[in-house]
């Protein structure tokens, strides 16, 4: 059996402004994990149209399309394609969960909800020749799945091909969250067994990798155990939590010494009461800056996540936010617009409101205001969001930023990874439409290694001076 699994390019990638290096971070690891269950004589294809120009003249039996909100009138496009070509088509993901009969006037067989225990079910279902329309998880488990087919990923054309998912969902339930309706019908978040995962990071080459999880932290004892057996790896690794997470000592401790080096972190607003408003109870009478500074302590750096266009958010809100996260020091911010994704709570409550002003799904995309706000009109929210990202990494921003931290080391990494990541953006486009990522990125890693060294070597006599 021929198999081709697709991942369609989101929105931006028809756009002249593309940005490769965005969408060339990570490779699509859920469909290398459904490539698992299939046997070794399938014969099967992956492509990731971000990174590579689909070829859609071949003829599989079977066509499988990831599909998110912005990319789905493209993978509608390519599964019509395929459909008259022959194949069977399937259609899964957030998108297809959340509107099932959008998307079945596209295919053969949609799935809703994870597929752990759905696409097992459909391949039995095909060979034997009666495969069914609607595929729908209900028994969700990790525990003995099998692991990504990496053979397949094309490593080369991405800045983190080491990236991993040891869970699945998260334990909380934010309004504006996908989570809502992926998960509904069952657990909405469960994990891999501890020694399963470790064997997985242990296969992996190199030293540095990305945990693509929701919430690594979702499980504090899991993800203890986790760390612990990491622990002597020898590995540094990225990962995403909450601030309820970081303000663990224990668990913040342990992560760092199994080589945590950055936590990305939905902070979302710095006001309580679009806390409430949201649903997200487990960020409310937390310090923000104590998460913060005890990851700086333990030298990781952070990722803020910022939503703007709550109702409790006015024309101020864009300065607040970015001055306070500027003066704490963090090293990135991802700056997103609220956005009612459908079959969310959020969804729910401005339909009913009559406050969603359309459904091109190509303008979900976080960057564009597809609501009334309640506090500013649509062309201050959409021109402040961009006006954060310009004001936030602003040279004289990054530096006094940098300067927060009272180390060295901790300044100089701040200046050079926060410049080299949004500064020098252009330059890794280039070297990514120019397929040299192979090259430069273990190039970079060994820079940055001796430069940790070095500093650490500059630092070393103050510190002895400051001991005398």
């Amino acid at each position: 059996m021929k198999v081709k699994m697709i991942l369609p390019a989101l929105t931006e990638a028809k756009s002249p402004f593309f940005r490769p290096v965005k969408y060339s971070m990570f490779p699509p690891l859920g469909l290398a994990t459904l490539a698992a269950y299939l046997p070794p004589d399938d014969e099967v294809t992956i492509q990731d149209e971000h990174v590579e120009t689909l070829d859609l003249s071949d003829e599989p039996d079977v066509v499988v399309i990831q599909v998110y909100i912005t990319s789905a009138y493209r993978a509608y496009a390519i599964a019509d394609h395929y459909r008259a070509r022959g194949a069977h088509v399937c259609l899964g993901g957030v998108h297809v969960t959340s509107l099932p009969d959008e998307a079945a006037a596209h295919a053969d067989t949609i799935f809703l909800g994870p597929g752990e225990d759905t696409w097992p079910a459909f391949l039995r279902d095909f060979r034997a020749g009666r495969p069914g329309r609607v595929y729908r998880s209900r028994e969700r488990t990790l525990i003995g799945a099998p692991t990504p087919r990496r053979e397949l990923l094309k490593r080369n054309l991405y800045l983190v091909p080491n990236s991993i998912v040891v869970s699945r969902g998260c334990p909380h339930a934010c309004d504006f969250c996908y989570k809502t309706s992926f998960f509904a019908g069952g657990r909405s978040f469960y994990t891999r067994a501890v020694d399963e995962a470790l064997a997985e990071i242990e296969s992996l080459p190199g030293r540095h990798l990305y945990f693509l999880d929701d919430n690594l932290f979702g499980d504090p004892r899991f993800a203890g155990a986790l760390m612990d057996g990491m622990r002597g790896m020898g590995r540094v690794w990225s990962a995403g939590g909450t601030v309820q997470a970081a303000l663990d000592p224990r668990l913040m401790d342990r992560a760092a010494a199994a080589g945590m080096r950055s936590l990305f972190i939905g902070f979302e607003t710095l006001s309580e009461d679009n806390l409430r408003a949201q649903n997200k109870h487990h960020n409310l009478h937390r310090s923000y800056a104590e998460a913060i500074a005890r990851l700086h302590d333990l030298g990781a750096m952070v990722n803020a996540s910022f939503v703007f266009g709550m109702d409790g958010d006015d024309e101020g809100v864009f300065g607040r936010t970015v001055s306070w996260a500027i003066e704490q020091g963090v090293e990135t911010a991802t700056f997103h617009i609220l956005t009612p994704y459908p079959g969310t709570p959020l969804h729910a409550r401005m339909a009913a409101q009559g406050r969603i002003t359309t459904s091109d799904w190509d303008l979900y995309d976080t960057r564009h205001a597809v609501f009334e706000p309640a506090g500013m009109s649509t062309e201050t929210l959409e021109a402040g969001y961009w006006g954060a990202y310009r004001d936030f990494y602003r040279w004289g921003s990054i530096l006094r930023s940098a300067a927060a931290k009272p180390e060295l080391s901790a300044q100089l990494r701040h200046v050079a990874y926060t410049g080299a990541w949004k500064k020098a953006e252009p330059l890794w486009d280039a070297i990514i439409r120019a397929r040299l990522l192979g090259v430069v990125v273990p190039l970079m890693e060994r820079v940055m290694g001796a430069g940790r060294r070095a500093v650490r070597t500059l630092e070393a006599p103050a510190a002895e001076m400051s001991r005398a």
